[in-house]
């Protein structure tokens, strides 16, 4: 396929995404009441356990409304994540045998999952943070926390985790269109782990060593299966490669 046919392959595939996470985004405007009471249940429940006055304060005019807009956003990137994922593995398809078109589909299928646990994750560290945020308010005094601040703060640390999950598809996708070796992945090694420790110490909002930790772990397992599953692609292209050029020496 000519330079000029993949470009146009590949904007069809964003736009398609595109358009999908747009409706994704008109569905999450409709669950926005639900997402927003999910995502202020753990600063509620905080506040509740260390009996403190704290709330979100919804400052200007139009916060409320970007809000909504956002976070609408947000979910349609979560609830479409099926579609876009589909699109980003269409793109690649083309170019595979059809062993690997299966062996592909199994594994690109597990990105949503993998979306997911990513996000989880990052819920389940949330309320941790909640902790630190309302911890240093003095007894008696109210809290009121910017609701467009902390609203942001905890879906880019949600999407952040669960888009982190998913770099094993795209360091899979790329050993098969032959961008990237398995073993390129595997002399990079070092670099993943110093990477992944950044990465968790950064976004991790908590002191404790402990947490880091479990949020470092899977993110490294998941880079040395992607390691794994590219050297056995790239073995069998080897041997492929081989026999075709015994043939034709023959």
């Amino acid at each position: 396929m000519p330079l000029r046919a993949h470009l146009l392959e590949a904007r069809n595939r964003v736009v398609l995404a595109g358009l999908g996470i747009l409706l994704g985004a008109v569905v999450g405007w409709f669950l926005y009441p639900h997402v927003f009471d999910l995502l202020q249940a753990p600063i509620l429940e905080v506040a509740a356990r260390e009996d403190r006055t704290v709330a979100l304060n919804f400052a200007g005019a139009f916060t409320a409304i970007d809000m909504q807009i956002r976070l609408s956003v947000w979910i349609g990137l979560i609830v479409s994540s099926p579609w876009w994922l589909y699109q980003a593995w269409a793109f690649v398809v083309p170019g595979l045998t059809r062993r690997e078109k299966w062996g592909t589909a199994a594994f690109v299928a597990s990105g949503v999952p993998l979306f997911l646990a990513g996000a989880a994750l990052a819920w389940w560290v949330l309320p941790r943070a909640v902790v630190i945020l309302v911890m240093f308010v003095p007894a008696g005094a109210t809290n009121l926390q910017d609701a467009q601040a902390y609203l942001t703060f905890v879906s880019q640390f949600i999407l952040a985790f669960g888009l982190v999950f998913l770099l094993p598809v795209v360091m899979v996708a790329l050993d098969l269109v032959g961008l990237v070796r398995g073993r390129t992945w595997l002399r990079g090694w070092r670099w993943a782990v110093v990477l992944a420790f950044t990465f968790s110490a950064m976004m991790t909002p908590t002191t404790d060593v402990l947490t880091m930790f479990l949020m470092t772990l899977p993110i490294l397992v998941l880079y040395a299966a992607a390691v794994g599953i590219a050297m056995l692609h790239d073995r069998r292209v080897d041997r492929r490669r081989a026999l075709a050029e015994e043939a034709d020496g023959l």
